[in-house]
């Protein structure tokens, strides 16, 4: 099973903090797992995505299985190349959520909201 966290900062500012993805969807074997292989492409492409489109270097940790990223640094962004982040993540979170509809015994969303939020 893939896990998948959004985290965002309250439900009054939805703003994406930080997404983890970990685990292995198992829905087939290596190699042939179309799932794994869609979140993957999904999850390394919003990364670079992010990296290249608007030059922010999330901080992340990145190994087999598991995809940790975050924005520690927002508050030092302006408004404009936050704004083109956000759009980036929400575009990864709405290509998870039409796997998950298509395919959910393989992977699972859930969003938790930033402590105190």
């Amino acid at each position: 099973m893939i896990y998948v966290t959004i985290e965002r900062q309250s439900p009054d500012f939805p703003e994406i903090t930080s997404f983890v993805v970990e685990g292995h969807a198992e829905y087939d074997v290596p190699g042939k797992d179309l799932v794994c292989a869609a979140v993957s492409a999904i999850t390394v492409g919003t990364y670079n995505s992010i990296e290249t489109l608007t030059g922010v270097i999330p901080i992340h940790e990145m190994e087999r299985g598991l995809m940790d990223i975050s924005f520690a640094d927002s508050a030092r962004l302006d408004s404009g190349t936050w704004s083109q982040v956000q759009l980036i993540i929400e575009s990864m979170v709405v290509m998870l959520q039409t796997i998950e509809d298509n395919y959910g015994d393989y992977i699972t969303i859930e969003t938790i909201y930033h402590k105190g939020g």
